[in-house]
């Protein structure tokens, strides 16, 4: 949002506004977004609290029973059962074996969102919503970007062909580096410069990009490990927890939902599992969730929609 208005300060002549020079405040825009994001989380908070629900912090597992496992932040176990357990664990920044995340000058998406500066140049390995956001906004603000993407498509790879082609000419346009059908080869931090070695899929031609910070954005992996699955013999294919249109798994009494299953990464796509879920478990006969007629959204502007 702060990039869109900064955005339409920049072009206020365009609507027959005259402005004084506009100037993009990073550490204001950072704390604002965290205030934001606070500001839910504590909404979040509330709402368990009126619906008198308890939340319990720790780290869990599954166990036989099936049963619960918490230890707290002081290592006190406790567990709980339930008729019903679901997991919910989310996921992460996936990995790539070329492109260890350090927290620092590789990083992912969280961190993205909380840089103590901006960096003067930045490297986005991955075209997808992720990817395009983030280098729209630090294009945005001044940063100079680039955007490698292993599919030739290029940006946002999952949409229409001709969408991406579009969004490509107008980031083009406004001065933004973009690489579609490029593999990172390597990534070099020993300096104080950034190299990213780079290769066409195509032609074989290599190319090296210096910059001060690389944001992974080569997708989402689920938070599957070490919450008690294999010993609960809950089936688990290619990564991905396995269920039915319930979002039973084959263990009685155990579901998932999120992006712990092999759907749509989205956080609206969660909520209506969860839904679906919780409905199918108090003797409701919901409709399964239509994977094919799902809503999404790229917030770059021009959004894609």
């Amino acid at each position: 949002k702060s990039a869109q208005v900064f955005e339409y300060l920049n072009h206020a002549t365009d609507y027959g506004i005259t402005v004084s020079e506009a100037r993009a405040d990073f550490g204001a825009m950072v704390k604002r977004s965290r205030g934001v994001a606070e500001a839910m989380s504590k909404g979040v908070q509330f709402l368990m609290k009126k619906n008198k629900i308890t939340v319990i912090m720790g780290n869990a597992r599954l166990v036989a029973g099936p049963k619960v496992s918490v230890t707290d932040a002081e290592g006190k176990s406790a567990e709980y059962t339930a008729k019903h357990i679901i997991v919910a664990t989310g996921g992460r920044a996936k990995q790539l074996p070329n492109l260890p995340i350090d927290g620092t000058k590789i990083i992912e998406y969280r961190k993205a969102m909380s840089l103590p500066e901006q960096p003067k140049r930045m490297v986005v390995v991955g075209a997808g919503a992720i990817g395009v956001e983030f280098g729209y906004f630090y294009h945005s603000i001044g940063t100079a970007v680039s955007i490698v993407e292993f599919m030739e498509q290029g940006l946002v790879p999952r949409e229409d062909a001709d969408i991406s082609k579009e969004l490509g000419k107008i980031y083009a346009k406004k001065g933004m580096k973009i690489y579609g059908g490029w593999a990172v080869e390597s990534v070099d931090t020993s300096g104080a410069e950034i190299k990213v070695n780079m290769k066409n899929r195509k032609d074989g031609k290599t190319e090296t990009i210096l910059c001060d910070v690389v944001l992974s954005a080569a997708g989402v992996t689920p938070n599957i490990e070490n919450i008690g699955l294999e010993e609960l013999g809950i089936v688990v294919e290619r990564g991905f927890i396995k269920v039915d249109a319930q979002y039973r798994t084959n263990v009685a009494g155990v579901y998932a939902i999120g992006d712990v299953l092999n759907t749509q990464a989205l956080a609206h796509v969660a909520s209506a599992e969860g839904i679906t879920c919780v409905e199918a478990i108090a003797g409701h006969h919901p409709e399964p969730i239509d994977y094919n007629n799902i809503p999404g959204c790229t917030y770059c502007i021009p959004e894609v929609a």
